[in-house]
């Protein structure tokens, strides 16, 4: 019988681990652009997209809640990320109620109290491991910028000013939300496996959500674009969001670019 080293997993693990870095660019490019040719080929309804993003999301959380009670452990997770995520989460609720009132709204509660129940955990049950050194980033130079942002840049509906504002404003500070957790592994110079687990879910969930806004102007031949040359910015805002929650884990770091790889390719 074959070791467990043998098994074709490992063996591209090992693989992937001695190829360059342009290479391992390369690779994630090519699967990126595999994956949107496939989604645009097998995907024909648009909310799929955003319902398959909030649900790889929230069963990322839910392995993460696992992980933090089988281990007992917080070590490697942000608590100002999660912090800022029920903040906007919170907000976002209350709009999509009034505003969709969907299975949209449905994924948000189980996303918010699935995030809540983390923060408890962090800040009660777990709280001796909690490294709060490496976690210090000032979350008001996230959550301002994004208010202002939104007051200027938000989406023209039928709805009341506030209500648009507010729906603006979350897109916005999701989009940032990521990087206190990202700032905190980068001051702890290491990754926990989980952590990495349930971040590079964050950048998955978020791909599946940006392949739509690709898609979508593809096959409209552009539509969108021409939006912009007419003074209306949410499109390229909204765009441009989901763009940089997407990248954010692998601009921060180059170590995060090959460790992201590693766990697509299930060799982490």
């Amino acid at each position: 019988m074959g070791s467990k080293r043998d098994s074709p997993v490992n063996v591209l693990s090992i693989w992937l681990r001695k190829r360059s870095m342009k290479v391992k660019i390369f690779l994630g490019i090519l699967l990126a652009f595999s994956a949107l040719v496939a989604l645009k080929f097998t995907i024909r309804d648009p909310n799929f997209f955003f319902q398959v993003s909030e649900t790889i999301h929230i069963v990322g959380l839910i392995v993460l809640i696992y992980k933090l009670y089988a281990q007992k452990t917080c070590s490697g997770l942000s608590l100002k990320s999660q912090e800022i995520t029920a903040l906007f989460l919170t907000i976002r609720l209350g709009v999509s109620a009034y505003m969709e009132a969907n299975i949209h709204t449905v994924l948000d509660l189980i996303y918010l109290l699935s995030t809540l129940l983390v923060i408890w955990l962090i800040r009660f049950k777990l709280k001796s491991s909690y490294m709060k050194e490496f976690d210090n980033m000032w979350l008001s130079f996230l959550v301002v910028p994004s208010a202002i942002l939104a007051i200027f840049i938000h989406p023209f509906t039928r709805h009341v000013w506030i209500a648009r504002v507010l729906w603006a404003f979350t897109v916005y500070v999701e989009a940032i939300s990521i990087l206190p957790q990202l700032r905190y592994m980068q001051n702890a110079k290491m990754v926990e496996t989980f952590t990495g687990y349930y971040v590079f879910a964050l950048g998955v969930s978020r791909f599946v959500s940006l392949a739509y806004w690709i898609i979508h102007t593809y096959e409209t031949g552009g539509k969108y674009l021409f939006l912009f040359g007419y003074g209306y910015l949410w499109m390229l805002a909204a765009l441009l969001t989901e763009v940089a929650y997407v990248l954010d884990p692998y601009l921060s770091s180059l170590d995060l670019i090959v460790f992201g790889i590693l766990l697509l390719c299930l060799g982490a």
